[in-house]
C-alpha cells in the first residue's frame, strides 16, 4: 500500500469511526437515557479530532459525527415525512439525508475551527476551548433558519447528577460541562496531562454534589387540581370535515367528569375548527365552566378574515379568576397565546410559491400561520398564571425564560405528536420539557393529543404521565412554587460570555503567534 492510498484509507477510517460514535450518541437521550454515552461519544469524537492531519479532515470528522448523530437522533422526522408527506420513499429518504447533512454542518464547523486554533493553546486550555467551540456550533444551529436546537448536548443529562446544574447555567451550560468531561476522558485514555485533570474533575464533582443538595425554590401552601385530556385522535382523521364534530364532542365528554378541577388542559389544536366558526360550542363550555368554578385552556386555530392571517392559539374558557363567578370568554379577548416559533414546512413554508406546487409535503393542512409575539402575557385561568409554549417552542430556553414572570405559577406546553407515530421523538420532546422545569423551577403541564401527556414537578421529575396512544385524562395536584433560579435571571448569558472570551483568547493567540 503506497503512502497516498494509506492516507486515504486512514481518512475514511476516521470518518467511519466518527459516524459510529455519532450513531451511539442518541442513546444518551430519551427513551434510552444512558447519560454516560454522551460523554463517551464526545470523548471519542475529541480523540478522532486530535488525529486529524488537516483542517479539512477535522471538519470531515465533525460532519461524519453529526450525520450519524442526527440520522439516528431525529429519525422521527422521517416518520412524519413518510406518513404524511405524500412522497415516494426514495424522495423522502433523500430529504431526510439533506436535513441531516445540513445539521451536520455545525459539528463540522466546530471541528474545523478547533483544528485552526488548537496549536495556539496549551493542551490544558482544550478543557475550555473545545467545549466553547461545541457550544458555538449548537448556538448557531439553534438560531439560523429559525433554529433547530434538538439534541443539544445538555439534554442528555436529565437522568444524571449534572442535571443539578440546570437552575444555574441552563441546558447550554450543562452541554459545556459534558464536553469538558469528554476532554478529560480523552486525555485520561491517553494518559496525558494527568496533573491538571484530577483537580479539574474534583472541582466539577464536588460542585455537582453540592448543587444536588440545594433547594432552589420553595413550594407555597397552594396547589392546583389539574386534568390534562389526551384525546388520541388519529392524525389522518383530525382535519377531515366529517370528523370535526365527533372530535369536539369527544373532548367535551372526556372532560365533563373533571369540571370540578381548578384547571383543564386540552392539547394543541384540540378543537379542529376555526375559532370564529366554533363560537356556540366555545360559549357553551365557557358558561358551564364558569358556573362550575373551573377553567379550560385549549388549542385552537384562529383565522382573522379581515387581515387574512392564521394563528396557532391557546385560549382560556371559564373563570379568569376564582372570585369572578361569570364567564370571561369573548372572541378576540386578550387572554390568549399565539405561537411565535413556527415549524418550517409544517406551519409556514419558506419560498411557498415555489415549493407548494411540488408535493403534498409543502402543502400540509394549516401550513400558513403568522407569528405571535416573542414575549406575551401569561394566560390567566381560574386565578393561576401560566407561561405558554406550543409544541416545539419548548425547545427554546431563552424564549420560555423571557415569558416567565416572578408570579408565574406553571409552564404550559401543548403539542400534537401524532405526526411522529411510535418513534423516539415524543419521548425526547418530554425530556426537553423536563429541562425547562428544572431550569426555571416551575412545574410543567404537558398536554398532547396521543402522548406523552405528563405533569413535571419543579425539580424536573415526572410526577405523572398518561400511556401513549390511549384516550386518557391525567389528573394531578400540582404545587405552586415561588422564587427565581439564577438561570431565570441571567439565562445563558454567563456561559456564552465565558465561551466567547475563551474563543477570542485562542483566536488572538493564533493571530499573535502565527
Amino acid at each position: 500500500m503506497n503512502k497516498a492510498t494509506a492516507t486515504n484509507y486512514r481518512r475514511w477510517l476516521l470518518m467511519l469511526a466518527a459516524f459510529l460514535f455519532g450513531t451511539t450518541y442518541p442513546l444518551a437521550y430519551a427513551p434510552f437515557e444512558q447519560a454516560i454515552v454522551a460523554i463517551l461519544a464526545m470523548a471519542g469524537l475529541f480523540n478522532l479530532l486530535k488525529m486529524a492531519a488537516s483542517w479539512r479532515q477535522s471538519a470531515a470528522i465533525g460532519f461524519a459525527f453529526g450525520f450519524g448523530q442526527f440520522t439516528v437522533g431525529i429519525s422521527w422526522v422521517h416518520v412524519s415525512i413518510d406518513s404524511f408527506g405524500g412522497l415516494p420513499l426514495a424522495v423522502s429518504l433523500l430529504l431526510m439525508c439533506l436535513l441531516c447533512g445540513y445539521l451536520a454542518l455545525f459539528p463540522a464547523f466546530s471541528g474545523w475551527l478547533w483544528y485552526r486554533l488548537r496549536d495556539t493553546v496549551p493542551p490544558a486550555f482544550n478543557l475550555l476551548l473545545f467545549p466553547s467551540l461545541w457550544l458555538l456550533g449548537e448556538v448557531l444551529r439553534g438560531e439560523l433558519l429559525t433554529g433547530f436546537p434538538w439534541l443539544a448536548l445538555g439534554y442528555s443529562q436529565t437522568s444524571s447528577w449534572l442535571f443539578a446544574w440546570a437552575p444555574f447555567i441552563g441546558v447550554m451550560g450543562i452541554g459545556w460541562l459534558v464536553a469538558c468531561l469528554a476532554v478529560m476522558v480523552s486525555y485520561l485514555t491517553n494518559k496525558q496531562n494527568l496533573y491538571w485533570l484530577v483537580p479539574a474533575f474534583a472541582v466539577i464533582a464536588a460542585t455537582t454534589y453540592w448543587l444536588n443538595q440545594q433547594e432552589i425554590t420553595q413550594p407555597t401552601d397552594k396547589s392546583a387540581q389539574v386534568a390534562l385530556v389526551q384525546g388520541n385522535i388519529k392524525q389522518s382523521l383530525k382535519w377531515e370535515p366529517d370528523q370535526q364534530w365527533p372530535t369536539m364532542s369527544k373532548y367535551q365528554d372526556m372532560s365533563r367528569p373533571y369540571y370540578d378541577h381548578d384547571l383543564l388542559i386540552w392539547p394543541e389544536a384540540a378543537i379542529p375548527a376555526i375559532e370564529i366558526q366554533a363560537q356556540s360550542y366555545l360559549q357553551n363550555i365557557d358558561a358551564t365552566l364558569a358556573w362550575k368554578g373551573s377553567a379550560l385552556i385549549t388549542g385552537i386555530i384562529d383565522y382573522q378574515p379581515y387581515s387574512q392571517v392564521f394563528f396557532n392559539n391557546l385560549i382560556v374558557l371559564g373563570r379568569r379568576a376564582p372570585e369572578l363567578d361569570k364567564s370571561s370568554y369573548i372572541y378576540g379577548h386578550n387572554n390568549r397565546y399565539s405561537k411565535h416559533h413556527l415549524l418550517p414546512i409544517g406551519e409556514f413554508v419558506p419560498f411557498g410559491d415555489i415549493l407548494r406546487p411540488l408535493a403534498p409535503l409543502f402543502n400540509l393542512p394549516m401550513s400558513s400561520f403568522s407569528r405571535g409575539g416573542y414575549v406575551q402575557h401569561n394566560l390567566e385561568a381560574n386565578g393561576w398564571k401560566l407561561a405558554s409554549a406550543i409544541c416545539y417552542e419548548i425547545l427554546f430556553a431563552e424564549q420560555v425564560r423571557q415569558n416567565i414572570q416572578q408570579d408565574t405559577d406553571f409552564i404550559l406546553t401543548v403539542s400534537n405528536d401524532a405526526w411522529f407515530g411510535d418513534s423516539i421523538g415524543p419521548h425526547q420532546h418530554l425530556q426537553i420539557a423536563q429541562m425547562r422545569a428544572k431550569e426555571l423551577a416551575r412545574p410543567v403541564l404537558r398536554a398532547t393529543n396521543n402522548g406523552v401527556t405528563a405533569v413535571i414537578d419543579a425539580d424536573g421529575s415526572i410526577m405523572a404521565k398518561a400511556p401513549q396512544f390511549t384516550e386518557a385524562v391525567l389528573t394531578a395536584e400540582v404545587a405552586q412554587y415561588r422564587g427565581q433560579t439564577l438561570f431565570a435571571r441571567t439565562g445563558h448569558g454567563p456561559v456564552l460570555a465565558l465561551s466567547g472570551l475563551i474563543i477570542l483568547i485562542a483566536a488572538w493567540r493564533r493571530w499573535r503567534y502565527k
